[in-house]
């Protein structure tokens, strides 16, 4: 069932492009024909008056000229180009559709259960997993660490601002990829130990080693399916009483200690609800077999995974950090006066004055990291993580249509990209001031 859902999904997808792409051509025939029109107005208008030039001299002829000529070269590279690959495709026998989604991928992922008689459908849909597992991890700790850098570099303190320009001019100045197989083989390779000899630090509820961590998970019992709702009705109490606290602020001036009480609603709603439960969840251990290669309890991250994604963290903080030093620069200089007046402390003016106002210039240069964090995990197959090319590249060693995957690849890219697009231009539109 899953393979004709997502079937039907890359054939639904490729339906909207050609009706993008069909409307943007319409739209520039559209604008086209409208200079054509607007020229051909001006030129009647001119010959009327007894002003009208040669059309050699005339720049909106010379204008609409250069501009169907450009489409026609484009038309006729563009037909060019499909002809040789259809003649191509046709001489060695390569089917044009999606029918090989359906077929068994003869692959495996390491630490999931595809099996090589999953469809190529299930293959593709594990692979774009793991790429949106990276995208949510590592876009917010780049954030994270690009804001403390690009805080630092602009510290009082000249040991920290110098050690600060140092990390952004090493990493920005170094391709992704080196860095990526920096910190695979340069650091979790060589700093942890091998699976049969793994440190199991705080009484093993930890297991490291070279080859993957472990970590305390969250198992359900009895009644977890209600402590669960219970838990989303918390989080919800808890947002509802943070704003109250906030208006409580702007209306009264009182402190609003908002991030006190919601979490404070929080736990308290999540503790009476476990308590009258009866325990309805408990925490998991992660334990490895002696061998190393058996594992199970708790949650098991991937090396390969943390190696992506903290390399690709260094580097593309480096690019942040140097976004959020500018835009704090830019900031009005009364804005900063103002707050030294009031005698707030650095955390503060960083806190309620200056981070806000620096945040809203810094945005849209970010959104950009975010679409360049997305793209570079394709890197990760350089080391071995399972992620939509590493995932692709596979395939293309069964035999598959490579002209189809590649497109599949394109295409959950600017997936990504359109929905990463979207979701920060929302942000950027909220954190916007409305003019009066």
């Amino acid at each position: 069932m899953l393979a004709i859902d997502a079937t039907t999904l890359v054939m639904s997808l490729l339906w909207l492009l050609g009706a993008g792409v069909a409307a943007t051509l319409g739209y520039v025939i559209y604008r086209l024909g409208n200079q054509i029109w607007a020229m051909i107005r001006q030129r009647r208008y001119d010959k009327a008056n007894g002003q009208l030039a040669p059309p050699w001299r005339d720049t909106k002829v010379i204008a609409v000229v250069a501009q169907i000529a450009f489409a026609i070269v484009v038309v006729a590279v563009g037909w060019f180009l499909w002809g040789n690959f259809t003649t191509r495709t046709d001489r060695i026998g390569l089917e044009l559709n999606f029918d090989f989604l359906d077929q068994p991928a003869g692959i495996t992922i390491a630490d999931n259960p595809l099996s090589p008689a999953d469809t190529v459908s299930e293959a593709l849909v594990a692979g774009f997993m793991n790429t949106i597992r990276a995208i949510i991890v590592g876009i917010p700790l780049s954030v994270l660490l690009g804001t403390l850098i690009g805080i630092a570099r602009l510290s009082t303190n000249w040991l920290l601002s110098k050690a600060a320009t140092a990390y952004v001019e090493f990493f920005r100045n170094i391709p992704p990829l080196v860095v990526i197989i920096f910190v695979w083989s340069g650091v979790y390779l060589t700093s942890f130990p091998r699976a049969t000899e793994s440190w199991r630090p705080l009484g093993g509820w930890l297991v490291l080693n070279n080859a993957r961590f472990g970590f305390p998970s969250v198992v359900g019992l009895d009644n977890f399916v209600a402590f669960r709702w219970i838990i989303l009705i918390a989080l919800v109490a808890a947002v509802v009483v943070g704003v109250w606290r906030t208006n409580v602020h702007v209306k009264t001036g009182a402190a609003h200690h908002r991030i006190l009480w919601g979490l404070g609603t929080f736990l308290a709603i999540a503790v009476v609800a476990y308590v009258v439960l009866g325990g309805p969840a408990d925490f998991s251990k992660p334990l490895l077999s002696e061998n190393g290669r058996e594992f199970s309890g708790g949650i098991w991250m991937q090396m390969p995974y943390a190696a992506l994604v903290s390399g690709l963290v260094l580097y593309t903080a480096s690019h942040i950090a140097e976004i959020v030093r500018g835009s704090i620069q830019a900031v009005d200089k009364g804005q900063v006066e103002a707050s030294e007046a009031l005698a707030l402390s650095s955390f503060q003016r960083y806190r309620f004055v200056i981070l806000p106002q620096a945040m809203r210039i810094a945005f849209p240069p970010l959104i950009n990291q975010f679409l360049n964090f997305s793209k570079n995990t394709s890197l990760a197959l350089a080391i071995g993580f399972a992620e939509t090319t590493s995932i692709i590249q596979n395939l293309n060693g069964q035999s598959l249509p490579a002209p189809q995957l590649t497109l599949l690849l394109m295409l959950m890219y600017l997936l990504l990209s359109l929905i990463l697009s979207l979701i920060g231009n929302l942000i950027n539109r909220r954190l916007q001031i409305v003019g009066r």
